[in-house]
């Protein structure tokens, strides 16, 4: 499974994993292609929540997941002409998709990529057709189809990776299951907890963006020795990573990120930053509990704790961890540098 491709020039490394990258779009588009030909014969309904995953494909998407799985892969010296590798890719780009369309019904968000999410479009149609029923459970109950087919696929897709990527594949999709449970939960008891929120920053997000499939990566070359300095790194950057998001959430623009600013405000989503805010201003929980308060005024008050300012600085010493931890990895200096620079990119979200 390994070869000595792990070294040469870093344009050289860069270029393998665009090309692994391209091909695990392909083998994404040639799944769902051949699903819809199979079953466009069937009935016409029958492709719907094929076409929706689709639309989600072809909408963008940073394909985060799957260039750190390949990264993992090619660093550990895994042969970048082994098809399973780009079954792992897409695997991990499937089960995210599932994960998208679930958590856009957990958290009554109405875009995604600048989009209709996949419940807010069904509701529309079933409202708009005057169907039978309530137009709201439709759309909700398609978006969890669409979610589910999404899971069976990444499944599907799992198989044909190499066997020893396979444990952690089904410890990332359990974590990542849980984490959302507990997402929900801490939404519903909305009490600050920091240990709480770092432990769904992580088990939710985290881990299933940046730990977990590095090591899926690194397994399917052969080294699960690389497992423990990825996970120390992948821990620290993931974290880096959602804490990000939350501040994007909070303060950043719609037209940027493709979906709704200051829905932890209004879904009541206990994130590392809202937990440390409440800490300092008990005011806050008030007003975001409270009945018609605007993002903005809880945007103020957040800044006037000094906690973003805080939240960036953690930021920091996430990232410098990061570095740190794969530093002295037993890579080629090529991926150790590669991987030192996408913890910047994801924790600052640089092109």
């Amino acid at each position: 499974m390994t070869s000595d491709i792990s070294t040469g020039t870093a344009q050289e490394a860069v270029a393998l994993r665009a090309d692994l990258l391209r091909r695990v779009e392909d083998r994404l588009r040639s799944l769902l292609d051949a699903e819809r030909g199979r079953w466009a014969g069937v009935h016409e309904g029958t492709v719907v929540p094929i076409d929706a995953l689709s639309e989600l494909i072809a909408s963008g998407g940073k394909r985060i997941r799957p260039a750190f799985c390949v990264t993992g892969y090619l660093a550990a010296g895994g042969d970048p002409g082994h098809p399973g590798i780009v079954a792992a890719g897409a695997a991990l780009e499937m089960l995210h998709l599932s994960a998208l369309v679930h958590d856009d019904v957990l958290d009554d968000s109405g875009t995604r990529r600048g989009l209709p999410t996949v419940h807010t479009t069904y509701t529309r149609l079933h409202a708009g057709r005057g169907w039978q029923g309530e137009a709201r459970r439709y759309g909700e109950g398609v978006a969890l189809l669409v979610g589910d087919l999404a899971l069976v696929y990444s499944d599907e897709l799992m198989a044909q990776a190499p066997s020893p990527a396979l444990p952690e594949w089904h410890r990332l999709r359990s974590e990542v299951m849980i984490g959302q449970y507990m997402d929900v939960h801490a939404a519903a008891e909305f009490c600050a907890d920091a240990r709480t929120s770092r432990l769904i920053a992580r088990i939710k997000s985290g881990r299933y963006t940046i730990h977990r499939p590095l090591v899926v990566g690194a397994s399917a070359a052969g080294r699960g020795d690389l497992a423990a300095a990825f996970e120390e790194y992948g821990e620290a950057v993931g974290e880096a990573f959602q804490l990000r998001d939350d501040l994007l959430d909070a303060f950043g623009d719609t037209a940027a990120t493709g979906k709704p600013t200051g829905l932890d405000f209004t879904q009541h989503k206990m994130t590392l930053l809202l937990g440390w805010a409440m800490q300092r201003d008990e005011h806050i929980h008030t007003l975001i509990t409270e009945p018609g308060h605007t993002p903005g005024e809880v945007r103020r008050r957040l800044l006037d704790t000094g906690v973003p300012r805080d939240v960036e600085r953690h930021i920091d010493g996430l990232v410098e961890r990061g570095r740190k931890a794969i530093a002295d990895a037993p890579l080629d200096e090529v991926w150790r540098t590669e991987l030192a620079d996408m913890a910047r990119r994801v924790a600052y979200r640089t092109s």
